[in-house]
């Protein structure tokens, strides 16, 4: 369910990139979203591994495995925490770039 919703909000992102209004408030929203549903799927898989833990019939090995996928997830969110960081800074600069054109339009 987590790799739908983020296919759904990377879908919409790019809809806002071909329509060139990803540098808006509103992507803000989407990428949000992208990022709880990794830490979502990282809390799952944390506990599919805590579950499986404790029994015999699965190796330790296997335990082991959920846990680096767990914490591949949990990469994956704080990556695109950075890429939501580095949103923010273009869209100030897109709107700090429109202020100028606007104030170089009235002295021209």
């Amino acid at each position: 369910m987590t790799v739908e919703v983020v296919l759904v909000c990377v879908w919409r992102l790019v809809t806002m990139v071909r329509r060139g209004t990803v540098f808006t408030h509103a992507a803000f929203r989407w990428v949000d979203v992208v990022t709880g549903a990794f830490v979502a799927a990282a809390l799952l898989i944390f506990a599919l591994g805590a579950v499986l833990a404790p029994g015999e019939p699965v190796p330790p090995g296997v335990v082991l495995l959920i846990g680096g996928a767990g914490v591949a997830a949990l990469g994956v969110a704080l990556i695109v925490l950075v890429l939501r960081m580095l949103l923010a800074q273009a869209v100030a600069r897109d709107i700090e770039a429109a202020r100028m054109q606007a104030e170089l339009d009235e002295v021209i």
